[in-house]
């Protein structure tokens, strides 16, 4: 009798994490807009315009700077509370954005977001921009976004920080970042990146080119900055 004609099984879904500030979503304007109005709340002077230089760390790094130690978990909780008021209107999608979360779909594959941001005020700049992530996490930062990264078995994760660096490096994901941050691309390479792009417009280039068996770049043989991947791309240890 005829042999039953095999199938070659479906290939996994290639899953993308992203970063939230300063990789997807411009929210300069808008932290500096909720900083300003804790400041004047609080009657204690921040200099909005330091802060949104350095964009990435958890919120409570950032009051440290400018209140005592025992007021910072009541001051996160109030600044968070402020912050759809203040924050989600004049924040924007950063450039190729939504082109990049298309391309992955584009793909084939599925996009999670793995944020330090509070989730819920995450939920509400993604939702604000029309972007659509499939899976949302929230208040994980450098290498404890390893932890999410791993449970949705993200191949990669694209962020602005060496500490999303860390983070892609601690899941054994390639490390895709963007030079659109606090963070040159001199010091994103020396943190680790495999990939280095100008910004998330170049993503999409770069993301055709990526091999579909699910191998990357291995760490150190990539092109920063080109959206390039080499000819003898091999399975990533």
């Amino acid at each position: 009798m005829p042999s039953t004609p095999r199938t070659s099984p479906r290939p996994a879904l290639l899953t993308v994490g992203f970063d939230l500030d300063m990789t997807l979503v411009d929210s300069r304007p808008g932290i500096h807009a909720v900083f300003r109005a804790l400041s004047a709340e609080t009657g204690v002077w921040i200099d909005a315009d330091l802060v949104v230089t350095r964009l990435g760390p958890p919120l409570e790094q950032e009051l440290a700077h400018w209140f005592p130690a025992d007021r910072v978990q009541e001051l996160g909780d109030r600044y968070r509370a402020l912050y759809p008021e203040y924050a989600i209107a004049p924040s924007r999608a950063m450039r190729g954005a939504r082109e990049a979360v298309a391309a992955v779909r584009a793909f084939g594959g599925r996009v999670i977001v793995v944020t330090a941001k509070h989730e819920p005020n995450a939920a509400l700049h993604l939702a604000h921009l029309g972007i659509e992530p499939d899976e949302l996490v929230g208040s994980l930062w450098a290498e404890a976004k390893a932890e999410a990264l791993r449970a949705h078995d993200a191949r990669m994760y694209v962020g602005d920080h060496v500490g999303d660096v860390r983070g892609a490096r601690a899941a054994g994901a390639l490390s895709v970042a963007v030079a659109t941050g606090p963070c040159a691309e001199r010091e994103l390479r020396e943190a680790g990146a495999d990939v280095v792009l100008s910004d998330l417009g170049a993503f999409p280039g770069w993301l055709s080119t990526y091999d579909r068996s699910g191998r990357g770049v291995p760490p150190g043989r990539g092109e920063e900055g080109s959206g390039r991947l080499p000819d003898y791309a091999e399975e990533r240890a």
